[in-house]
């Protein structure tokens, strides 16, 4: 892979290091106010997803002969800045309350602002963008069609279980 492949695949694996380790954090900050978690039972397959994704995009590439055949993507990586904006927004927007579990603080407002104002669940939509668009820059094209497909399929065990945790929260 060329130089700046190396370095933005490792910029992103760090970023999401460091979002897991803010993630913790705000786990056990909401846990020592009360909060409750749900959905525990598919969160492994969140990781396991995204685990395997940065795996499968690597392999890939390597398999192409150790090339990139695509040359940098000036469009590519704008929509890849933007999806990072608008992450840094949510977690932003959510503060304390942002993770990547599903933890329910009682008697906590839902929040209504940043990007949570205009879209019920802003994250997963900034997340599938990015399990199409990362790959689209390696021109890993297979992992670009079946990354966003299994996080749909996920999604769909994840937002019933996030509404129904928060549906569980008692009105202020």
């Amino acid at each position: 892979m060329e130089l700046w492949a190396w370095i933005l695949i490792i910029f992103i694996i760090g970023q999401r290091l460091v979002e897991l380790v803010i993630a913790k954090n705000n786990e056990k900050w909401m846990k020592e106010r009360g909060g409750i978690e749900a959905g525990g039972e598919h969160y492994k397959w969140f990781i396991y997803l995204h685990t395997l994704f940065f795996l499968c995009v690597i392999v890939e590439v390597f398999m192409k002969g150790n090339t990139l055949d695509v040359g940098f993507n000036y469009l590519y990586f704008v929509v890849f800045v933007a999806a990072q904006l608008a992450r840094f927004w949510c977690i932003y927007s959510l503060g304390r309350f942002w993770n990547t579990k599903i933890i329910v603080l009682p008697r906590v407002a839902l929040i209504k602002k940043g990007p949570y104002k205009y879209v019920k669940h802003p994250n997963y939509i900034i997340v599938a963008v990015e399990l199409f668009i990362i790959p689209m820059l390696f021109g890993a094209y297979f992992s670009a069609i079946l990354f966003p497909i299994l996080h749909i399929i996920l999604l769909r065990i994840r937002i019933p279980a996030e509404e129904k945790a928060l549906a569980s929260i008692p009105k202020i």
